[in-house]
């Protein structure tokens, strides 16, 4: 039953139609638990209450399904203005984004131009750019996009999954970069051919390139809400003397909640991912996929 919901939330947070529909009725069915509101001064008002518990963000100006180069240019300048309201409001937040939102599907070049301004952006208010990993096909591209700006940019970072067989390897790849990574279990549907279909798999891996990284010297983002993955962090850190200063937690906006008070009390780095914005469906329903007793709190706000 579990398996079925989530294919069905993943296939419905493609369709285009549902997404139009979506926006139509807005954030009030639920999203708004996850989602912190359509503006950038909504997302402000998030960061602000989320630094005011010691805890840091990561913003997303959420956008998908970008098909023209005026999309990717508007998408482009939304994450220049959210790096630019960051700064002004003297909030503790760094910003990630989807490279299919800059134009990505349209051409390698025109994506790389767009990252270049935001980037150029970021170094002026001394942030940093963490480029979220998408589906399979881009996942070639967008490691070799990241590579690229590594030349020229510290201030980026990027996100690996656990449930790809390749991921190991673009790990031990990524140590010539001394990446910054973002380690997730992978939220996508994908093919047996490409990544781990047993979540007791995904799981193992996840632990896997957590210690590889890790013990690499490199910072990593661990983003999870499973608290045996977070427990399998702590004493990683405890048996190889690793800092603080060389890791994070990082967990969603809205979801376990009591999880990140308590781990930031135990004194851990802890940001939390805001997305906001009005193109926040195909988000929504990758945290239905994820984490079907998530439905029924959606239900509730309906009936």
């Amino acid at each position: 039953m579990e398996l079925m919901m989530r294919n069905v939330f993943q296939f419905i947070g493609q369709n285009q139609s549902a997404n139009k529909l979506a926006k139509k009725y807005g954030l009030r069915f639920g999203a708004g638990r996850f989602v912190a509101g359509e503006t950038i001064s909504t997302a402000i008002q998030a960061v602000r209450k989320l630094n005011a518990e010691s805890k840091v963000v990561t913003l997303d100006h959420l956008g998908e399904f970008v098909f023209t180069e005026e999309e990717a240019a508007e998408s482009t300048a939304m994450c220049i203005q959210t790096l630019d309201a960051i700064a002004e409001a003297g909030v503790t937040s760094n910003l990630s984004l989807k490279m299919t939102s800059l134009g990505l599907d349209i051409s390698k070049e025109l994506c790389m131009r767009n990252m270049r301004k935001i980037l150029d952006r970021a170094v002026l208010h001394n942030n940093f750019v963490r480029i979220d990993m998408e589906d399979y096909a881009h996942a070639q591209i967008s490691l070799d996009i990241y590579r690229e700006l590594r030349l020229d940019y510290d201030n980026v970072g990027i996100v690996i999954q656990a449930y790809l067989y390749r991921t190991e390897q673009d790990i031990a790849d990524l140590n010539e970069q001394r990446a910054n990574l973002r380690l997730v279990k992978g939220a996508y549907k994908e093919s047996p051919e490409v990544a781990f279909p047993e979540k007791k798999d995904v799981d193992d891996n996840f632990k896997k390139i957590i210690k590889q990284h890790l013990l690499n010297g490199n910072y990593a983002a661990v983003a999870t809400h499973d608290e045996d993955a977070v427990a399998y962090t702590k004493e990683l850190v405890r048996t190889h003397n690793i800092p603080k200063e060389q890791f994070e937690f990082q967990m969603l906006y809205g979801i376990c909640e009591d999880l990140q008070n308590k781990l930031v009390e135990e004194g851990y780095k802890v940001r939390v991912y805001v997305p906001y914005g009005n193109d926040w469906f195909g988000y929504f329903t990758r945290r239905l996929a994820e984490r079907p007793a998530n439905v029924w709190f959606v239900l509730k706000n309906l009936f």
